[in-house]
């Protein structure tokens, strides 16, 4: 496998499981970062993300390590350890063990998923997970889409990709008419690169003729960092979608990604329906080929860039600059 030159560690949220995934009293084991982790969910619903290694002897949590109330218990003495990583309890002991603790990871569950943030030097999270429907301010919520869990989502593992692949795609006019077979090119109406959320919006005119104003569909997308991607498509059929790529380790990304179909009217059923199964399926297959390319995609730079795609791939770039620790030889940094 061979390395990237951009770093496998860039700072950010990524999405490490769906919350359906992890179950009231389940330890989920999982790799990511190059790490050995475990995420567990609480009696009281809440979900926690560790290492995944006792800080006693070492014992791997995962293995045999069952919940209690609110804390994770190792399955090698009985120690028991809070959703902050802190020794709570050892069985033989009157008293705790306050000066070791697992490390835990900052938590979000939002849009069906369950994000961690990850920090080289274990800063505090600078920015949030957007929320898929009040983003985009049009006052819809879940209830106006079909559950896309787990029906409508796609998980690739292992895969010789990096996130900032994916973001890039975001200003990726081009590849539309290539790789997704269709007529047209889109037209990018925004750029908006000034913070770590990131705006992309573009149109889609299917009248070539037509003036830019009478475009009849078109897409808006949130990026926070380098790990997390929301849209909301109009104009087309109503969909919203969240591709996640998370590193796995110097050389491999898992990608995740959720589509959200919007309801027929008068539809209420609680379960995806065929037609949202349908058109969840189409949308799938329209990212998967963007996946392919990028599972065999050598990273470029700097890029052999045509005139018009500039200002996009060199914002872009720029912008992503700072989700990637400080350079170093170890990291691999360009």
């Amino acid at each position: 496998m061979a390395k990237p030159p951009l770093s496998m560690e860039p700072t950010g949220w990524f999405q490490v499981a769906w919350c359906a995934e992890i179950a009231v009293g389940a330890v989920h084991t999982m790799k990511y970062f190059g790490r050995e982790l475990v995420a567990w969910r609480s009696t009281s619903g809440r979900v926690a993300v560790f290492d995944a290694y006792c800080e006693h002897l070492g014992a791997h949590l995962g293995y045999g390590g069952h919940v209690e109330g609110e804390n994770l218990v190792c399955p090698f003495h009985g120690w028991e350890w809070s959703r902050e990583g802190r020794n709570v309890c050892i069985p033989y002991e009157s008293h705790p063990n306050k000066g070791r603790r697992i490390r835990s990871y900052p938590v979000v569950e939002r849009n069906e998923a369950v994000w961690i943030w990850y920090d080289t030097e274990g800063r505090a999270p600078h920015f949030e997970v957007p929320d898929i429907f009040t983003a985009f301010g049009d006052g819809k919520t879940a209830a106006d889409y079909y559950p896309p869990v787990p029906g409508a989502t796609l998980f690739r593992q292992g895969l010789e990709l990096h996130p900032q692949y994916i973001m890039e795609n975001g200003v990726d006019f081009a590849h539309f008419k290539f790789v997704h077979k269709t007529p047209f090119v889109p037209e990018f109406t925004r750029h908006d690169f000034s913070g770590p959320v990131s705006y992309v919006d573009f149109t889609i005119d299917f009248d070539p003729g037509a003036a830019a104003a009478d475009a009849n569909s078109g897409v808006e997308s949130v990026n926070a960092g380098l790990g997390c991607s929301i849209t909301k498509s109009w104009g087309m059929v109503d969909n919203r979608t969240m591709p996640a790529v998370t590193p796995v380790d110097e050389s491999t990304s898992d990608v995740r990604f959720t589509v959200w179909i919007g309801r027929k009217p008068g539809d209420d059923r609680p379960e995806l329906s065929r037609y949202g199964k349908t058109m969840a399926d189409f949308v799938i297959e329209q990212f998967a080929a963007d996946v392919h390319i990028w599972a065999h995609q050598r990273y470029s730079d700097p890029p052999a860039l045509s005139r018009k795609e500039y200002a996009g791939f060199t914002a872009l770039r720029a912008w992503a600059q700072q989700f990637y620790p400080a350079a170093s030889p170890s990291k691999g940094q360009p």
